[in-house]
């Protein structure tokens, strides 16, 4: 019972009730028990097989369910029955743990190069908060590696006193962490949420001496860990299931930063803005020139660590930093001249690009194809643009749709995009590694390779129904949402994907209830259903106000499962709530 204060002279009380089972739930039970009444397991076996989509269930998997209910709802009933009621069988229908909507286990072919993957990438792994004054720490670096992330990004510069390796953002005002207490953490955490490979790309605006320096860091701290390739360059990416709990570095190699350094000289180049993994701070790229913004150093590939080094001779420079090169298995960095050039494929040389979030959208508006082909042997890596200070993100699907594998985000940043990028990587059990549709990775018999911007037919149909929805009253305070009686939920429903499939619907608001019951039908045309993630937002609705948030997921439909389950709902950080959760049934046509 939930009491409500009007007016300060008298209360409305509500009563905080167990919705009965939806139709389709009642009908479901009583076409798979013998009398409408009792379920045995057997009989939930064949429910699981033919209506759940789980082929593989066995008797043994479903006994175990039905003594997991009756455990929970029946201490001393489970001694004397192994059957369930309507009420077990709706328990479990809406209990996420027993009845989730994707698969929990990796099961996708992990043997091919790494290139055949979408990687879970972070950027700027270290900072706290926002990109000019947040604390560096290794904070988010471990979160990010226990959430699954697998890329993991630093920018390394020399302490104030030039004998020493800092981890900042360089040219704000956040502060600085020692690179060995990331490295530490990093080889401590790496592998906590999964056994596939953690890549570090370094930012590096280091002299050689200090090179060699985290050369050595590196080595001491990951000893065996480490995967040093046998040759300079790499003809083909090794696989994730090759290089399960290794560690692999990726940074522009030292000899190409100095050449680099040599061509600016060379043309005279005055720009003293922050050339990093960031756009300039200054100019957009989206007042620049396509030639402009090509012909620009981008992530590694744009790193001015070169200001830091004294002006010597070209060997001494470089001797230093051998030991540093040798451990850069994945090479980034791009020829001189224009994005053409740049997405080149090399026959006996794999490497890595890195583009801004802009620089790819113009990429994908010139040069689809060519980006689409350069990904499907190479690794490209897109990063927010340079004025995104609150460290917010952008759509991660062009990427996605181009084959770029590391779509880098700001894991401490929030809002849709990231629930975006939450949803893509709860596929494959969320290890971590997405493989990439076999579309992306296809080439015709005249070299012809999956078009972007093509129009494509319908290839499939979902059809998502949304029942009902409880939990809240366990996970909030009774006034959280309304100070004078209960919530008014309403939930949107949605697709993100290609352009032609995205679309968002939304139910009919149930008003004053805690477990609202919608059994609302909503179906959606999916013209590429493999990079299609279904949105899922419920709010409450508010006359006078912007409407409350009340919770949201986002699910690869791929991995969708069919029939009926339990979804369960995350706060706006991607955190699960503890309760919150909606009943709902897939169904592909």
């Amino acid at each position: 019972m939930g009491s409500y204060r009007i007016c300060m002279c008298f209360t409305r009380k509500f009563r905080v009730h167990e919705a009965e089972p939806p139709a389709d739930v009642k009908e479901v039970f009583k076409l798979y028990s013998d009398d409408g009444l009792h379920m045995t397991a057997e009989q939930l076996r064949r429910f699981l097989n033919e209506v759940q989509g789980d082929a593989g269930a066995t008797i043994s998997d479903a006994d175990q369910i039905v003594q997991q209910i009756l455990h929970k709802r029946h201490h001393i009933a489970k001694f004397t029955r192994n059957t369930l009621t309507l009420d077990d069988f709706h328990h479990y229908l809406f209990t996420s743990d027993l009845n989730p909507p994707i698969r929990s286990q990796v099961y996708q072919d992990m043997s091919l190069p790494l290139s055949h993957y979408f990687i879970y990438t972070g950027h700027n792994s270290y900072l706290t908060g926002n990109q000019l004054s947040s604390d560096c720490s290794d904070v988010p670096i471990i979160k990010a590696l226990k959430g699954g992330v697998r890329v993991i990004e630093l920018d390394i510069w020399p302490n104030s006193t030039k004998d020493d390796v800092h981890v900042l953002h360089g040219r704000t005002l956040t502060t600085p962490v020692e690179l060995i207490r990331c490295l530490k953490s990093i080889k401590e955490h790496a592998f906590s949420s999964s056994p596939y490979p953690v890549v570090i790309t370094l930012e590096d605006h280091l002299t050689p001496d200090l090179q060699a320096k985290v050369a050595q860091m590196v080595t001491q701290t990951f000893e065996k860990m480490i995967f040093c390739p046998e040759s300079e360059c790499l003809k083909e990416l090794p696989s994730p299931e090759d290089l399960k709990y290794r560690i692999i570095i990726s940074t522009k190699p030292p000899k190409e930063y100095l050449e680099a350094k040599n061509y600016k000289d060379q043309k005279g180049s005055s720009q003293k803005e922050k050339d990093s993994d960031e756009d300039v701070w200054g100019e957009e790229p989206s007042r620049l020139t396509a030639d402009q913004e090509n012909g620009d150093k981008s992530d590694s590939d744009k790193s001015d660590h070169n200001q830091e080094v004294e002006e010597c001779d070209y060997d001494q420079q470089l001797q230093p930093s051998l030991a540093y090169e040798r451990l850069i298995a994945i090479r980034a960095g791009k020829p001189k001249g224009g994005l053409k050039e740049a997405l080149k494929v090399e026959i006996n040389k794999v490497r890595r690009l890195s583009l801004s979030e802009q620089a790819l959208e113009k990429a994908a508006e010139s040069h689809g194809v060519d980006v689409v082909r350069f990904t499907q042997k190479n690794i490209l890596r897109v990063y927010p643009k340079g004025t995104r200070f609150n460290s917010s993100n952008y759509k991660p699907q062009i990427g996605w749709m181009h084959g770029a594998q590391m779509v880098a985000f700001n894991m401490q940043g929030y809002g849709r995009s990231l629930w975006l990028m939450h949803g893509m990587f709860r596929s494959n059990g969320g290890c971590g590694y997405v493989k990439k549709p076999d579309f992306l990775m296809k080439a015709g018999p005249h070299n012809q390779v999956f078009d972007p911007k093509a129009k494509m037919p319908v290839k499939k149909t979902l059809k998502v129904k949304v029942y009902m929805g409880d939990g809240w009253h366990l996970d909030f305070k009774q006034t959280h949402f309304d100070l004078y009686s209960p919530p008014d939920f309403y939930t949107r429903i949605g697709i993100a994907g290609v352009p032609a499939d995205e679309i968002m619907k939304k139910t009919k608001k149930k008003e004053d209830n805690w477990t609202p019951v919608w059994n609302e039908e909503f179906t959606f045309p999916l013209t590429v259903p493999e990079l299609a993630l279904l949105r899922i937002e419920v709010h409450e609705y508010d006359v006078s106000e912007k409407d409350d948030f009340a919770g949201q997921t986002c699910l690869p439909v791929s991995e969708l499962r069919p029939g009926i389950h339990a979804v369960p709902l995350c706060d706006r950080k991607g955190e699960q709530y503890s309760s919150a959760r909606l009943l709902m049934r897939f169904k592909f046509v």
